[in-house]
């Protein structure tokens, strides 16, 4: 053993006894010894001699990268030497034969790795300088099995390397493909066919694997190749043979239908296919499916065969007009059916996937087919059959999928995934034979809820989960008609107790199904009972499952919307039915133990709330239905926040989590009454929020630091603006200033989104709350945000810098409404003057550098309606001193001139462009307002600078005078462009 030997071996040695340094040193020595130039000879000469299998890899994947990089800069004579000596390994030429033999008789990926380097000679040299490769290959293939199976090798490697076009390749590539097989074409496929046919014939008895081999590189050649070459009185006949006859190798099998399928999808003009597929008789291997293991390799390939006849079938039915065509594949079409709807239901198959989409467009293809035939309609219910075959889960996960665990999750993901495109598929059949799916529907619910309950838990979850998904494809004219069918399948989902209701899957997708077809209740009232009835009992709120109960309130919140006044006779009913469940929410336990999810369990109330807050109720029983449900929680509030001081920190946890729980409930309750209601037409039931509110305002005193809770009162702040309207304006100081006791970015954050909503609600009616807490709000401000950009880069905390761009862009929010609702004089009371000029600071700097576009606009709104409300007309007064000089020589110059010729101001996307035109509406404000002192300071100063030219600075002066701000915006957009030519980036505005 040499020293390169030695080094190969410690290089691919996998055992943790070879030092790291000298394994280092080893790759240092193989990579030096692959710059040799004599490297190839050196491999060759390994190859022949060598028994080390990591010696015989090194070699030939040296040889590989070799031939790759250098072979085109190679003599004639490396090159030939090169080629004879890799051919003659392949081939057992001229050489000695055992050396070869044990290279060829060594493990596969050796064997890889050698038609890899030889399919790497054939890409480069075929055929301009190796002409003769295949026909001398195949000269050699008499030595037998081990030269046979390299020359299958070769083959597929030379299709996954170069031909196939399954992988992505290169314009090079596809040219170097189209060459060898034009050239492969003229010479000799021919002679590979029946070099294969040969193979077949000799070793389908004896050597089964090897004829495995031989047919998948037939299969691939098929797609290119003359396919008269195949489909012929020897080849064809023979595939048939070998993919029917008992008793052979599984493998050859499956790959003699492997080439069926080929033959059946090769691209031809579709009369001839339709010729092709008659003359197949491929009702031979319809047997086969029903005759094998269900989840056999053969079955799985003869489903793919049968998937692929019917596709090509169905395609000549579409492409072909001809009455005989198209009868022809109808008929052939009718005759693989059968066995491609048994193939889905009975088998365990990769192709499930593209036997869905052949019949999606087969259904498709219905839709031209009016009326259907009766084989047609036998094939839509045994479509239907199918479909609910494959949506059934496996029983296996039942227990899983009920306490939903980490399988039942990941196998109902999987589900929801898998049935999308069969659900779609099911539609399609409803909207082309609505009777015979409904009908289906039905015979599959009966069925479902007549079977014993041990074993039809995913029966009655399939049946109900074809009805809901049936939905979809019914209009709401026929949902609100309820009449026919669609009625009698709503009465029969209502009526049916199914046995396994305690079931998870079940109970949700009863509930879900029931709610895709609220609107036959919504129009046919008899329903109402019994629906409320199964949302309320143990089906729906009251079930054992909280993930069911909390689901049944959420779709019964979503019901009362939509019967609202229909549901008047029955609110009693209702709301003794829901007692236990309203003071089960509120109790510690559940807030402690179940609050969970996104459906926070607060949707019951809502569900309250718009029920006794319709003003169809009597004024008596809405009053008493509300004190009935707000006294309680707020007595429970109360009751905390007497003895708050003396909870022990576990008991604050539970009383704070019950706090939640009942602000929740207390504001989803409120969503169902409105503002007349509250403030006009019944006021003693504004009341009763008005002393909720107060009552709640006190949890901010009791508990000021805990996030959560602050979090849920403002939330209820918000919600009564809205429900009282400006009669909560007496409660609004107390719950301000509790509010801004916190300064951390996140709590201003909340703080700010309120007070914008009392602007936009309330505009200058809130002047005077709004002077009182400025001040406050824009130290908080100054103290927190930096007056130039947030910082960045390693070391900074994301979370912290994500909360500061949040707080930022809702303080520019902030003042942009406040500017918007006439109420900029806030800003020029005596307490907020003295941030007037940073705020003026920032808003300039944010105007002109801020990254956001849209922040950019509003800061320039901002100032175009200051200037109109503290700016009188040219030689007016000035009501804000030094402001005018500010506007002039700072936002005119800087802003609207040069932060537009900085580089960055991109004209060509459009939220920029819209930025542009609020600046030269804030230049047309300027004029307006400022005059000559404007337009001397902008031209004569601004312009200079930017080097503008006197006849542009001239246009631009009459443009500004003139009255079409459109003529005036796109004039400045040209002049900006014409300026940055000019200054070619040479100047540095800012």
């Amino acid at each position: 053993m040499d020293d390169l030997e030695k080094a190969i071996l410690i290089m691919f040695d996998e055992t943790s006894n070879v030092d790291s340094n000298l394994k280092l040193k080893a790759n240092e020595y193989c990579d030096k010894a692959k710059e040799e130039s004599a490297i190839c000879s050196v491999c060759v000469e390994k190859l022949c001699f060598s028994n080390i299998v990591q010696v015989q890899f090194w070699c030939l994947q040296t040889l590989h990268e070799t031939i790759r990089v250098r072979y085109s800069w190679m003599s004639l004579d490396e090159k030939y030497f090169i080629r004879k000596s890799v051919f003659s390994i392949v081939c057992l030429e001229g050489i000695d034969e055992n050396h070869a033999l044990r290279i060829l008789r060594g493990p596969a990926f050796i064997k890889n790795k050698l038609a890899q380097v030889m399919v790497t000679l054939i890409y480069l040299d075929y055929p301009m300088n190796w002409p003769s490769v295949f026909v001398d290959f195949l000269s050699h293939l008499r030595k037998g099995p081990v030269v046979i199976d390299m020359f299958c090798r070769v083959l597929n490697t030379l299709d996954d390397e170069s031909i196939s076009m399954d992988y992505p390749r290169t314009p090079e590539e596809v040219t170097a493909a189209g060459r060898i097989k034009d050239a492969m074409r003229q010479q000799c496929v021919s002679l590979i066919v029946g070099a294969w046919y040969d193979i077949l014939s000799m070793y389908k008895n004896s050597d089964q694997e090897l004829c495995a081999s031989v047919l998948d590189a037939m299969r691939r050649y098929i797609s290119w190749i003359d396919i008269g070459l195949i489909v012929n009185d020897m080849i064809l006949p023979l595939l048939f043979e070998l993919t029917l006859v008992d008793g052979l190798l599984e493998q050859l099998r499956g790959a003699a239908a492997g080439c069926l399928l080929a033959v059946v999808s090769k691209r031809m003009d579709h009369q001839a296919k339709l010729t092709l597929l008659q003359s197949l008789q491929i009702s031979r291997v319809f047997g086969l499916v029903a005759a094998e293991d269900s989840d056999s390799e053969l079955v799985s390939k003869v489903a793919s065969l049968l998937t692929g006849y019917a596709v090509e079938v169905l395609e000549c039915f579409k492409r072909l007009n001809s009455e005989d065509s198209k009868s022809n594949s109808l008929e052939l079409l009718n005759e693989v059916l059968p066995s491609v709807f048994y193939v889905l239901q009975k088998c365990e198959l990769d192709s499930a996937f593209s036997i869905v989409q052949f019949l999606s467009g087969y259904v498709a293809t219905m839709k031209s087919l009016s009326p259907l035939t009766e084989k047609q309609l036998l094939h839509v219910s045994q479509i239907l059959e199918v479909i609910q075959a494959q949506i059934c889960y496996d029983s296996v996960y039942r227990d899983n999928l009920d306490i939903l665990d980490k399988i039942g999750r990941e196998e109902e993901d999987r589900m929801v995934e898998f049935r999308k495109d069969l659900l779609v598929l099911l539609r399609s059949v409803g909207r082309v034979a609505p009777d015979v799916t409904q009908l289906f529907i039905r015979s599959s619910i009966v069925s479902a809820a007549s079977s014993s309950s041990d074993r039809n838990v995913e029966e009655v979850e399939a049946s109900l989960t074809l009805f809901f998904a049936y939905g979809e494809s019914i209009s709401d004219e026929v949902l609100r008609n309820g009449s026919g069918l669609i009625g009698e399948l709503v009465t029969m989902l209502l009526s049916t107790r199914f046995s396994c209701h305690s079931n998870r899957l079940v109970a949700l997708m009863y509930l879900e199904t029931i709610f895709r077809y609220i609107k036959v209740v919504q129009e046919n009232s008899q329903f109402i009972p019994v629906v409320l009835a199964a949302f309320l009992d143990e089906r729906g709120i009251h079930h054992p499952n909280i993930n069911v109960s909390r689901r049944a309130s959420y779709l019964f919140m979503r019901a009362v919307k939509l019967l609202k006044v229909n549901l008047v006779p029955y609110i009693e009913t209702i709301l003794t039915s829901l007692q236990d469940t309203v003071a089960r929410f509120t109790s510690s336990n559940f807030a402690s133990n179940e609050l969970s999810g996104s459906e926070d369990g607060s949707h019951i109330f809502e569900a309250i709330g718009l029920l006794i807050g319709m003003e169809d109720v009597p004024l008596e029983k809405q009053s008493d239905y509300l004190s009935s449900l707000l006294k309680p929680l707020c007595q429970q509030v109360e009751g905390v926040l007497m003895n708050a001081k003396s909870l022990t920190p576990e008991e604050a946890t539970a009383k704070i989590a019950t706090i939640q729980q009942i602000i929740m409930a207390i504001n989803a309750l409120s969503k169902g009454f409105n503002e007349r209601l509250v403030t006009t037409s019944r006021p003693a039931i504004g009341l009763m929020f008005k002393q909720t509110l107060d009552v709640l305002l006190q949890v901010l005193v009791a508990f000021p630091k805990i996030e959560p809770l602050r979090t849920k009162v403002l939330s209820f702040i918000h919600r009564m603006v809205e429900t009282l309207g400006a009669s909560v304006f007496p409660y609004l100081p107390k719950a301000l200033e509790q509010l801004l006791a916190e300064s951390e970015p996140k709590e201003l954050v909340g703080f700010l989104v309120l007070l914008n909503q009392l602007i936009c609600k309330f505009s200058t009616s809130v002047h005077g709350i709004l002077e009182d807490v400025f001040p406050t709000i824009a130290s908080r401000i100054f103290n927190i945000i930096p007056r130039d950009s947030l910082p960045s880069g390693p070391g900074t905390n994301i979370e912290e810098i994500r909360e500061l761009q949040e707080l930022q862009r809702i303080v520019y929010t902030f003042l942009h409404v406040i500017t918007t609702h006439d109420l900029s004089s806030v800003f020029l009371s005596p307490k907020s003057r003295s941030y007037l000029e940073p705020m003026m600071q920032l808003l300039l700097n944010t105007s002109c550098n801020h990254k956001d576009i849209l922040v950019r606009k509003a800061c320039v709104q901002i100032f175009i309606k200051l200037i109109k409300d503290w700016c009188a007309r040219p030689s007016g007064e000035e009501k804000v001193p030094g402001f005018q000089s500010f506007i002039i020589e700072g936002f005119a110059t800087n802003c609207c001139l040069y932060s537009v010729l900085d580089k960055s101001f991109e004209l060509h996307d459009a939220n920029t462009l819209i930025l542009l035109g609020e600046i030269v509406v804030a230049q047309k404000v300027m004029y307006e307002k400022f005059g000559q002192d404007f337009l001397f300071h902008f031209v004569s100063k601004g312009f200079l600078t930017a080097h503008c030219p006197q006849d542009l600075a001239e246009q631009y002066c009459q443009k500004l005078q003139g009255s079409d701000i459109k003529a005036l915006k796109s004039f400045y957009q040209s002049l900006i462009e014409s300026l940055r030519v000019q200054q070619n980036g040479s100047l540095v505005f800012r």
